[in-house]
């Protein structure tokens, strides 16, 4: 069975500085809160949310919806890709293809 990555409109950053992040986001560039909770603010940037979470920086992180998570990670690291972080309690799912694009996979029976 083939298995089909759909991207979601997120976007996930983490900033070492949380505070001064959410400051800037929300005050410099005016972007509307959607979710504040903890270290994780949403922002609506238009065409897709921004995510602001507290942490050591990653650089952008994009998601992409399967609907098997278990054979989507197989077959991603198969092909050469790398799995940056993974926490099933997020849950959370980073892999780096080998050009260098990292995102979340994550689970959801709409991705069929």
């Amino acid at each position: 069975m083939s298995i089909r990555f759909r991207s979601t409109r997120d976007v996930v950053i983490r900033a070492p500085d949380f505070d001064s992040a959410v400051r800037f986001y929300e005050s410099v560039l005016g972007l509307p809160v959607l979710h504040r909770s903890g270290k994780l603010v949403g922002f609506d940037a238009g065409a897709f949310t921004l995510y602001v979470e507290g942490g050591e920086a990653h650089g952008p992180i994009f998601e992409m919806l399967v609907p098997n998570l278990v054979e989507a990670t197989a077959r991603l690291v198969g092909a050469g890709c790398r799995i940056v972080e993974e926490d099933p309690t997020v849950p959370r799912c980073y892999i780096r293809d080998p050009y260098g694009f990292t995102f979340n996979i994550a689970e959801s029976r709409d991705a069929v």
